[in-house]
């Protein structure tokens, strides 16, 4: 049967089979995704991610034989246009801050309902970073918690606009939905987000925007 061209099109890696059938049954019948293929493995998802090249991977970080936000980073160093969310049952802040070290862009829980799953899903195929409640709450916790200093932070480094537009961009912002908060082209705004991302040393939006909230509450009155 012929597929939409426009649906989503999704690598499924899950090592419970029961979890990966009953995942791959009620996201195909939303209409807007299409799972290519499924793994249990680590070993199989790196096959099937170099076959299909697949917009998202829905990817759980505790694979038998390898651990997933390390496939994740292969993932996003030789495919960058694959998409990479967790889906874990165990959302721990190590784990979580790896995996966005690593490059994913978006993080859930599994007791995560199908709308916001779905949700999730859309978002980071469109380029958007997606945490869940539980997700956002580890990070905050995270970031509350760690001790690093003011002058450290690359964050800092940038111009009064490139922190505005690194703003928008935590927001979950499209380029053309900051280009008009901003009154800014698109290709200017894709400028500006080069720049800063050069500054801070990432490629992923979604690391980007965990740079910026490290950004000391006094200092972020600057993009007012």
């Amino acid at each position: 049967m012929h597929r939409r061209s426009n649906r989503i099109r999704l690598l499924l890696v899950e090592d419970h089979e029961i979890v990966r059938v009953a995942l791959r049954v009620l996201l195909e019948r939303t209409g807007d995704i299409h799972v290519v293929d499924e793994a249990g493995t680590a070993s199989r998802a790196w096959e099937q991610v170099t076959k299909f090249k697949p917009d998202v991977v829905l990817l759980d970080v505790n694979l038998p034989d390898r651990c997933g936000v390390d496939l994740c980073r292969d993932i996003r160093a030789a495919f960058p246009n694959t998409h990479v969310l967790f889906l874990t049952a165990l959302p721990d802040t190590e784990t979580l801050r790896a995996s966005v070290v690593g490059g994913a862009d978006g993080y859930l829980h599994k007791t995560i309902d199908l709308e916001s799953l779905v949700e999730a899903i859309k978002a980071v195929a469109s380029g958007k970073g997606y945490l869940d409640h539980a997700a956002a709450g580890s990070v905050m916790s995270w970031l509350r918690a760690s001790s690093i200093h003011s002058d450290a932070n690359p964050a800092l480094q940038l111009s009064p606009q490139e922190r505005r537009v690194i703003a928008l961009v935590a927001e979950g912002k499209t380029n053309k939905e900051i280009g008009v908060t901003l009154v800014l082209s698109e290709k200017t705004v894709k400028n500006y987000i080069s720049h800063a991302f050069e500054k801070l040393g990432v490629t992923r939006r979604a690391q980007a925007a965990v740079m910026f909230m490290k950004i000391p509450p006094d200092t972020t009155k600057l993009l007012s």
